[in-house]
């Protein structure tokens, strides 16, 4: 957790993630844009067998996971899964039952919540959805990154 010391210094940092997939599964990719300031990073990756949530998972858990200190985040993404999974509370129910949904049925991506949830402790994280393909700058931005690796990830 943050104390008050640390909230006089801490970064605010912003995050801009989306995922694409070609298939379900198939060749997908994820793209994020970081923003400190005026300082801006891109970071994209894929995979060729995947499906679209965990590549919007993972679009979220490397933008995290880049930062070197814990920061305040606000966190920009078209990914209802992850939006709902945690300001909803859903994940922390799912691990809680031992990663069982309230339907019975088994929470799926466990090894990408797994990754997530620590890096969602270290930083002030505020999610923010946007919808998908309606002109978000960053957004859009974000889609071109995972679209690139989706096709390089579909060539293999």
């Amino acid at each position: 957790m943050i104390n008050s010391k640390e909230a006089d210094i801490i970064k605010f940092v912003e995050i801009f993630t989306d995922g694409a997939c070609s298939g379900n599964p198939g060749p997908g990719g994820y793209g994020v844009v970081l923003r400190y300031g005026t300082k801006e990073k891109e970071l994209s990756g894929g995979d060729s067998s995947t499906t679209n949530n965990r590549m919007e998972l993972l679009g979220v858990i490397t933008g995290l996971a880049a930062l070197k200190e814990p920061c305040q985040v606000t966190l920009t993404t078209d990914s209802k899964y992850v939006v709902d999974s945690i300001t909803k509370g859903w994940v922390y129910n799912w691990k809680k039952n031992n990663w069982i949904k309230s339907d019975k049925k088994p929470a799926l991506n466990v090894d990408l919540w797994e990754q997530l949830l620590p890096l969602l402790e270290k930083h002030k994280v505020t999610f923010n959805w946007v919808k998908g393909h309606a002109g978000h700058p960053e957004n859009e931005r974000c889609d071109r990154l995972a679209v690139e690796q989706r096709d390089r990830y579909s060539l293999k």
